[in-house]
């Protein structure tokens, strides 16, 4: 893969000539696959994001370099959102942590299609758990679609470009989640 200087795409080389693939990726062709079953009716996926934890040393007499020690990955929360329907499974999901359930974790798999349908991109959020949701906000003169709210924490996250079918997570024999 090469990347062309002259009009920022990306394309593969054959002896010098670039072969430009137009694979556009849009904001507004995602899926959510939640329990095995993709649900598109989501307006809106935010918040997917890692940060790798970082402590920076100083050396005596070396005043042109830091040295850069890695720690721990903290992934924020993902919030989910959508239009209100008669479907209650976010609350169903969320109250399975009110009546105490012991399997509640589920892995979620965000997908990305191009223009042409294939899947891009998927992020599989590992032993995902609802921390949050959030009603829409009523008001008697307004006509504005009223959209709910899902926060997500999770435990891990896989990069790939299949879709994972929202499977139920399972713990491994060490005690972590993984995404089979």
């Amino acid at each position: 893969m090469v990347f062309s200087a002259t009009n920022g795409t990306s394309g593969n080389t054959n002896n010098g000539n670039v072969n430009h693939e137009l694979n556009y990726v849009t904001t507004n062709r995602f899926y959510v696959e939640l329990d095995k079953a993709v649900v598109a009716s989501f307006t809106e996926c935010s918040g997917l994001s890692v940060e790798i934890q970082k402590q920076v040393y100083y050396e005596g007499g070396v005043n042109d370099q830091q040295r850069v020690f890695l720690e721990h990955a903290v992934f924020t929360d993902v919030t989910l959102k959508r239009g209100v329907t008669n479907n209650q499974d976010f609350w169903n999901w969320l109250s399975q942590i009110f009546q105490g359930a012991t399997s509640f974790r589920q892995n979620v798999n965000i997908l990305v299609f191009n223009q042409a349908g294939e899947i891009m991109q998927s992020w599989t959020l590992i032993g995902a758990v609802p921390v949050g949701w959030k009603a829409p906000a009523l008001q008697a003169d307004g006509a504005a679609v009223a959209i709910e709210e899902l926060t997500l924490a999770f435990e891990g996250l896989k990069v790939g470009r299949t879709s994972g079918g929202g499977n139920l997570a399972q713990r491994d024999g060490s005690g972590y989640f993984n995404s089979n």
